[in-house]
């Protein structure tokens, strides 16, 4: 009965967060009449209707957890999702892995052209910080200064990009990393920006540093659990509902969880790292149903 009820609630939540986040960047997106319109377009086509949401509705989930207001929360989400979008177009390009479909649809740069792809993604990420800047997320300069310091740890050197560079230097120079690389390698790349979306919503909370350690602890696990199960979806993932091509970290020779863990202690790992986050929420009770569910669906997931 219990997982009727999570995967009901994770269902409506993701169906309103994705309705949300799609009349959001909307708003944000209006087509210019003039030849920037091209390069609205793109931004558009990558960054409305597509995508799961997890990292959106982590962050408003966590801001309900303090009684933030829901528009605030989702322009903050809103920040997070136009770095997580800029990535995957930059990903797509054939200078990276070099994918023609993403979200069951072609990549930016097959609809538009590489050029476009580029300064689709560029504009995306300055957009991010545009939206936390802005008052209108946040009163408080502190709280925008500090969403902002949060998302650009997440996205930069020691974050996601650097996550990046450490694939793609296994990728072009055969460097064969052990558990604990990859482990790192997937902290950074995937970890941080699932990490950082759980922190924002804390900070729009106004919860002290200190008073995170719980929720931090589960965002790192389900960080951990989230490229567990790429990685199974990889392997053994059906293409049509993935949306995008797979069997690829097995074509290349990549190292990556299943590689060195096999399949079935993979999929053990991840659903022990989804447990143990669910047990760090026990002190927020009834209120953390929706990250509890999140958690699990991330590892049940079948794209």
């Amino acid at each position: 009965m219990e997982v009727a009820q999570d995967n009901d609630l994770l269902a409506e939540g993701l169906e309103r967060v994705q309705r949300e986040v799609d009349s959001v960047f909307d708003a944000f997106l209006p087509v210019p009449k003039d030849t920037r319109a091209r390069l609205v377009e793109a931004m558009r086509y990558a960054a409305i209707g597509g995508g799961k949401r997890v990292r959106p509705l982590l962050l408003v989930s966590t801001a309900e957890l303090f009684g933030v207001d829901r528009t605030a929360a989702l322009r903050a989400a809103c920040a997070v999702e136009a770095i997580h979008v800029y990535s995957l177009i930059h990903d797509d390009l054939p200078c990276m892995d070099d994918d023609d479909l993403r979200h069951g649809k072609p990549t930016v740069h097959k609809t538009f052209d590489d050029a476009t792809a580029v300064l689709a993604g560029d504009a995306l990420h300055a957009l991010a910080f545009e939206i936390l800047a802005d008052d209108e997320t946040s009163s408080d300069p502190f709280t925008r200064s500090e969403l902002m310091l949060t998302l650009g740890k997440a996205s930069g050197m020691n974050g996601m990009a650097g996550g990046q560079m450490m694939d793609m230097v296994a990728d072009d120079e055969g460097v064969e990393y052990d558990l604990h690389s990859i482990t790192r390698l997937q902290q950074l790349k995937t970890g941080a920006l699932l990490a950082a979306s759980v922190e924002m919503g804390a900070i729009l909370g106004k919860a002290p540093p200190e008073g995170r350690a719980h929720l931090r602890a589960y965002s790192r696990d389900i960080g951990l659990a989230f490229q567990i199960a790429d990685d199974l979806l990889d392997v053994s993932g059906d293409e049509a509902k993935a949306g995008k091509a797979l069997r690829k970290d097995e074509e290349q020779g990549k190292q990556t969880f299943v590689t060195l863990m096999g399949a079935d202690k993979a999929r053990e790992q991840a659903n022990a790292l989804v447990e143990q986050a669910v047990g760090h929420l026990a002190t927020y009770g009834e209120d953390a149903a929706m990250l509890r569910a999140l958690a699990r669906f991330i590892v049940e997931r079948d794209r």
